[in-house]
């Protein structure tokens, strides 16, 4: 990797890169261990994204950008067998609109060309990797200045360095704003089926020496009414043109149970998740995952006889539920123009 990636204010650095090899922390195992997985190939990445080894949106475009140099290694630089790693690694996750940008990012760089050349390759991709070093630091000092004083925060799913290439998105926006003493308590979903709040949030608030309370989703409602917290901050996987936010399954609800309660709902993405393509969250495709997923995670092989599931794995909130989507460019609040 880039040496100038992995300094501290850069955040945690959870995709490695030296030119040659790739590696990505296994989200899976966090947080009873921190192992790192070798990743050799396209198809390999490919396995990687679709198993969760690696998640978040903008991790996700990151580790495509890197994984597009192993393919043209692998395809001697043929650049049609190339292009076709390409599309194949774009569709390995529908919803989250990085990943495609990050591809087309990709075949940008060497769209004059006839043959696929890994330096250039290797620019593009480190140019990625920065952008979004430096959009999380933009995002996490307008995001935070938006803020106001507040006891608490409530966040959903993990957009912290480990969903990113920097600091993080909601997550950067809320460990600003705690070293800043504008938020004095963090509750994190616990982000049922896979955890995600509850094993790698509260790890990397952890990690800062940031308190955090985990909640299972439930207790949102609980949560608002009681008055401790004052905002809930999510991250997106895509932005539509009308600020319809494709995210982790229950943003949803705790948008509507915001606006009953009178909760602030503040949305942090870089400007790399819009998608003016999309003219509202109706177009969004939604992935849906093995229903086995949902049992696995109660300590179950299968599903119980004469028992099914639904497992999607994101939904859709409304523009006009959403107080403020905050991207690198600034805090834009509805109605939304981007």
């Amino acid at each position: 990797m880039n040496e100038s990636f992995d300094q501290p204010e850069n955040g945690f650095q959870a995709i490695r890169f030296d030119g040659h090899m790739l590696e990505l922390l296994d989200q899976r195992r966090l947080p009873v261990a921190e192992e790192w997985l070798p990743i050799n190939s396209v198809d390999e990445a490919i396995e990687a994204i679709v198993d969760l080894v690696v998640r978040g949106a903008p991790a996700i475009g990151i580790t495509a950008a890197y994984a597009s140099i192993l393919a043209a290694r692998d395809r001697n630089g043929n650049k049609r067998l190339w292009l076709e790693d390409m599309a194949r690694l774009e569709s390995a996750r529908p919803t989250a609109v990085n990943l495609g940008w990050a591809v087309e990012r990709m075949r940008a760089s060497v769209a004059s060309s006839d043959t696929v050349d890994e330096a250039v390759l290797l620019d593009a991709a480190r140019a990625i990797h920065a952008d979004d070093i430096r959009a999380n630091r933009a995002m996490a000092e307008a995001g935070s200045a938006h803020l106001g004083q507040c006891t608490g925060v409530l966040t959903h799913c993990n957009t912290g360095s480990i969903a990113t290439g920097g600091i993080g998105t909601a997550l950067g926006v809320i460990m600003a704003g705690v070293r800043s003493g504008q938020i004095d308590r963090v509750f994190a979903d616990e982000t049922r089926p896979w955890l995600q709040g509850s094993r790698l949030t509260a790890w990397e608030l952890a990690r800062e020496n940031m308190d955090c309370q985990v909640i299972v989703e439930g207790a949102a409602a609980a949560l608002m009414a009681s008055g401790r917290i004052q905002w809930v901050i999510t991250g997106a996987d895509r932005i539509a043109a009308n600020g319809d936010v494709a995210n982790k399954i229950g943003t949803y609800s705790l948008a509507v149970l915001a606006r009953h309660h009178q909760v602030r709902f503040m949305v942090v993405a870089p400007s790399s998740t819009l998608d003016p393509s999309m003219p509202n969250g109706q177009s969004i495709e939604i992935e849906q995952r093995d229903p086995g997923e949902i049992w696995r995670a109660a300590g179950l092989n299968q599903a119980p006889d004469g028992f099914s599931a639904w497992n999607p794995v994101f939904d859709v909130t409304p523009g006009d539920l959403i107080d403020c989507i905050v991207t690198e460019q600034g805090v834009y609040e509805p109605p939304y123009h981007f």
